[in-house]
């Protein structure tokens, strides 16, 4: 089967392609180049007129697993134009594309489609009400790409990991930072479901085997504040658990708002797929065994020094 996976140089479309390579052949597009990946890595500019055809038409993939976003809020704060091109405009016309050719389309999407303000798990069945221009724009991706494209998989997640970068988790955030000794915030109030990024990538695989549609949430089965989880990685890595300070995501100085309890469940998924996801404490053991191969470092030497353009 042939993958096609845009995004490939980020967080998640790294892991994703790099996971995906080892039973089927992967087709990874970015606007960042690639080089020295176990698979077919293309530089190319998601955004510009045509693209999702000519993509599909260049490298006639079995399956499109689209992960290319711009994910920082206060980024989408500030270019607002932008991040709907980039989160909702792009996603609709792979769909246009994927429905045109029959082939299956995989959309990521985010846990910020809610507003936070629930006192239960959120179900699939619960209404969002995003607070911010990227969560928005990501929310109109859903609608945009279910209306064209009925059977397309849209997965609402969170996740953290290694990253090429090095700069794209919360788990990369708070390790660096901490291994230098610098103090960092941990917010007590701002509650999520966090899983590693490779076993979301498995995860992701494996419902695409299953040719499952529609939207699932796909997320650690454990809440915790981003406080508590800063202290966990202090606490396996054997970093100074004491620099990190409780404090609020209210008081904070973000200038996107920000939902404060996305407590997604899982039972949709975990029902679909005929077992439980995995532990945070099996993901966060894992994120640490590959620190100790040099897996960080490996990534690292992946994207090419100039961008695409």
């Amino acid at each position: 089967m042939r993958l096609l996976i845009t995004g490939a140089s980020g967080l998640l479309g790294l892991n994703l392609s790099l996971e995906a390579s080892a039973c089927y052949t992967v087709i990874g597009v970015a606007r960042t180049p690639l080089q020295g990946v176990p698979f077919e890595a293309h530089g190319v500019d998601l955004l510009q007129e045509g693209m999702a055809a000519k993509l599909i038409r260049e490298f006639r993939p079995d399956a499109v697993l689209h992960c290319a976003a711009l994910t920082y809020p206060d980024q989408c704060e500030a270019h607002p134009d932008l991040a709907w091109r980039m989160n909702t405009w792009l996603p609709a016309r792979l769909a246009e594309q994927c429905t045109a050719a029959h082939i299956p389309l995989l959309h990521i999407s985010t846990d910020a489609v809610f507003d936070g303000r629930a006192h239960t798990p959120y179900t699939e069945a619960h209404p969002p009400n995003p607070l911010n221009v990227y969560a928005r724009t990501k929310w109109e991706a859903e609608k945009a790409v279910l209306e064209i494209y009925p059977q397309a998989l849209v997965v609402r997640t969170n996740f953290y990991g290694w990253s090429a970068s090095g700069q794209r988790s919360l788990a990369e955030f708070f390790f660096y930072n901490l291994s230098q000794n610098k103090t960092v915030n941990g917010f007590t109030d701002a509650i999520f479901c966090p899983i590693l990024v490779n076993d979301l990538a498995r995860l992701l695989l494996e419902m695409l085997e299953r040719g499952l549609s529609g939207l699932y949430h796909v997320l650690g089965p454990q809440p915790m504040s981003k406080y508590e989880f800063g202290i966990a990685i202090a606490r396996r890595f054997g970093l100074d658990e004491r620099l990190i300070r409780p404090g609020s995501i209210a008081e904070s100085d973000l200038k996107a708002p920000r939902a404060m309890h996305l407590w997604l469940s899982t039972e949709k998924v975990r029902q679909a797929l005929g077992h439980p996801l995995p532990e945070f404490s099996t993901g966060l053991e894992q994120f640490y065994a590959q620190f100790l191969v040099g897996y960080p470092q490996k990534l690292r030497r992946y994207p090419q020094s100039i961008p695409f353009s």
